[in-house]
């Protein structure tokens, strides 16, 4: 097995996130786990809760953008946290379920991630690996 680096980067202000994985859709779901894993302890989280969400966008790059700010949207909408995702993507259709729980006082709250931005915004396939970057508000 390879080993991992961390899948943070540095940046003046706020946070830069990568996701990488075997797939486009697993480098979107390691971007998602980047994200949610600066507001808290991802292992803590309970997947009790499934919701579901689908967009279309035909630009990779784009697609990462929308599909973490669609995420940030929805956890405050239903006062949630999420640790589990899975996407699925079939030309310009992205659908994903995502898994997590409501906030309550036994989780830690980490930073709160405002949205993904433009900034640094990257995805692209390097070998057998895809890798999805960008930066996200705090």
């Amino acid at each position: 097995m390879l080993a991992q680096s961390p899948p943070y980067f540095e940046h003046d202000a706020d946070i830069g996130i990568i996701g990488r994985g075997a797939t486009i859709e697993q480098a979107f779901e390691a971007a998602a786990q980047a994200v949610f894993g600066i507001v808290t302890q991802l292992d803590t989280v309970q997947p009790k809760t499934a919701v579901t969400m689908e967009f279309e966008e035909a630009d990779f790059e784009l697609a990462l953008v929308t599909w973490l700010n669609l995420l940030l949207g929805k956890a405050r909408e239903l006062g949630m946290v999420f640790s589990r995702f899975h996407v699925q993507h079939r030309d310009n259709h992205w659908r994903a379920e995502v898994l997590g729980e409501k906030w309550h006082p036994g989780l830690e709250r980490g930073v709160e991630v405002k949205g993904a931005t433009l900034t640094m915004l990257s995805v692209k396939q390097a070998g057998t690996m895809w890798e999805a970057r960008c930066i996200v508000d705090v």
